[in-house]
């Protein structure tokens, strides 16, 4: 469809929760939205046309956002995640999850088009965009960045050596998660106000 249209009635409570791109993972409590009317959805949306057709949802609704295994499949992440940020209310809180790029998942899939590290997220702020304009205007603050990394392949390593190791050799890191909060008004494009959390390392079977 090419337009944001409801299939159900939206039974949350404002300050809404958003399960974006939700395919067969269905939430209670939840807004569900996917760009197929599958059961449970709530919401039909081309996620490829944001912001130019928006999400049928007004301004600051939006209080949490989980987008699982949902942004390597989008071409235009920086217009998705404005207008995720056009959505969220101050301080909202988007949870991303995705492969890493340095993984065979994140090409395996031929639906997958954009790889992730984990200095991707910072390009959902503003502060990082002090050396050129591209258009984009969202701000999100990236909070927490996990990375779910092999446990037998990185046996007795302390977090800063599995980290470098993730950085050398393929497959060590499964999975990213990320957590980002949404600044709002937009910070300026400013070197300075740049911000670069710690990594956590958890060992995954």
């Amino acid at each position: 469809m090419m337009e944001s249209e409801t299939t159900n009635t939206i039974k949350a409570p404002r300050p809404y929760r958003l399960n974006v791109g939700c395919g067969r993972n269905v939430m209670e409590g939840h807004i569900n939205l996917d760009s197929a009317a599958l059961p449970g959805v709530d919401l039909v949306c081309d996620l490829e046309t944001l912001p130019t057709k928006p999400i049928a949802l007004p301004d600051g609704s939006v209080e949490f956002f989980l987008l699982s295994h949902v942004i390597e499949h989008i071409r235009d992440s920086l217009g998705l995640m404005q207008e995720l940020w056009r959505l969220a209310t101050p301080g909202a809180i988007a949870q991303i999850r995705v492969p890493h790029g340095g993984s065979d998942d994140a090409w395996e899939d031929p639906t997958h088009v954009r790889a992730y590290f984990p200095g991707s997220f910072g390009y959902f702020s503003q502060p990082y965009y002090w050396r050129a304009d591209y258009g984009y205007r969202g701000d999100w603050k990236v909070e927490r960045i996990r990375l779910n990394v092999d446990r037998q392949r990185c046996a007795g390593l302390d977090p800063q050596r599995a980290f470098l190791k993730s950085q050398q050799e393929r497959n060590i890191v499964r999975e990213i998660f990320c957590e980002l909060s949404a600044v709002k008004p937009l910070r300026e494009p400013k070197r300075e106000l740049q911000s670069f959390p710690l990594i956590e390392i958890l060992h995954v079977d």
